[in-house]
């Protein structure tokens, strides 16, 4: 068959995409009027991972999954902003890692403000001056982001979903490795490159700033520094790649979270985090722990964080697998709670993939 007859096809199934790509629209609009009505948020992200999970599941190539994924991604991002062009804080300036998370997770459409630091993004989604919030939490290195988990002790915001994004580090500047003095980045992005920084530029001194982008900002008024930051922070304020990829380990994963007023709807593929405090006693925390094995509820993470009230006196964050709505989740968190002092649902939703 010539070029130009396959040509021709492809034109005629361009024009049937867009016809029902419309009429998908038109069905949205039509979804966003009865939301509006019953005061339900227009971004679900437990129907988009069903959504996205079916489709997939329907695939029969060539067009492989990740890419199929990302074109499905785009799409719903893109119909969501068609209900209402959402409003974003995250962890400014623009080009911070957040920022990517952000971005990835409601597309270009949404409206992004930058927030100065983590207490600021949960009052501005608690006041209603934003729809959702993007906190890191957890580097897959260098461990928990502390005061995003202190933040939930007194907020009542939930956790919707989550974001596992690779972070690659880059080295920017604008003259040469050599002639370099200082180096600005955030504390964990500096923690995670510190075996390359020994190795490669032992003499320079390391100043430390409140966001990867802070950094490339800086570095971008100084002949003699540097940043580590992101390379999309490169274009964004004038500075060369000086070395990419300098990242200790090679699968460095920070994890997000997204805030929202309300909690998600089941996706069948969920996780939930919740906090409770205990009575100081033996073995009080296994006990605890004893009706997620009873109930055959699978934990993936427990933190400890002081209360910041009382010497001595801990809060314990747990992530596990299930949604709050599952009956095994319900009969486990019922024990749970029978025996502390309290417990709180932080949320439920879909479990994020790197």
């Amino acid at each position: 068959m010539e070029i130009n007859k396959l040509r021709g096809e492809i034109d005629k199934i361009d024009s049937q995409l867009i016809e029902l790509l419309n009429k998908r629209a038109e069905m949205v609009l039509e979804i966003a009027r009865i939301k509006e009505k019953e005061g339900r948020s227009y971004y679900s992200p437990g129907r988009e991972k069903i959504v996205i999970d079916r489709l997939l599941a329907l695939n029969r190539g060539p067009l492989p999954g990740k890419e199929l994924k990302e074109i499905l991604k785009t799409i719903l991002t893109c119909f969501v902003s068609l209900q209402k062009k959402l409003r974003i804080v995250y962890f400014g300036p623009p080009a911070t890692f957040t920022h990517l998370a952000a971005i990835r997770n409601f597309g270009h459409n949404a409206e992004y403000i930058p927030a100065r630091n983590i207490r600021e993004i949960f009052a501005m989604v608690e006041k209603g001056k934003a729809d959702y919030g993007v906190v890191p939490v957890e580097n897959s290195t260098e461990g928990v982001v502390s005061h995003t988990l202190d933040m939930f002790l007194d907020s009542d915001l939930k956790i919707c979903a989550e974001v596992i994004l690779e972070v690659a580090h880059y080295l920017l500047g604008k003259g040469k490795l050599e002639d370099l003095k200082k180096l600005y980045s955030h504390p964990q992005a500096i923690a995670q490159c510190r075996i390359w920084l020994e190795e490669h530029l032992p003499w320079v001194k390391i100043y430390e700033t409140e966001s990867t982008a802070k950094a490339a900002q800086l570095a971008s008024q100084e002949e003699e520094a540097c940043a580590i930051a992101s390379e999309i922070a490169a274009a964004l304020y004038g500075l060369e790649v000086l070395e990419d990829h300098i990242e200790d380990s090679p699968h460095n994963y920070t994890r997000f979270l997204v805030i929202s007023r309300d909690y998600a709807e089941r996706s069948g593929q969920d996780k939930t985090s919740i906090l409770f405090s205990i009575k100081d006693r033996v073995g009080a925390l296994y006990d605890m722990l004893a009706p997620f094995r009873k109930y055959g509820i699978n934990l993936t993470k427990i933190e400890s964080r002081p209360t910041k009230k009382k010497a001595w006196e801990y809060v314990f964050f747990v992530d596990f697998l299930g949604h709050r709505d599952d009956e095994a989740v319900k009969k486990a968190l019922s024990e749970l709670e029978k025996e502390c002092f309290f417990l709180k649902i932080l949320g439920s939703y879909p479990r994020g993939e790197e």
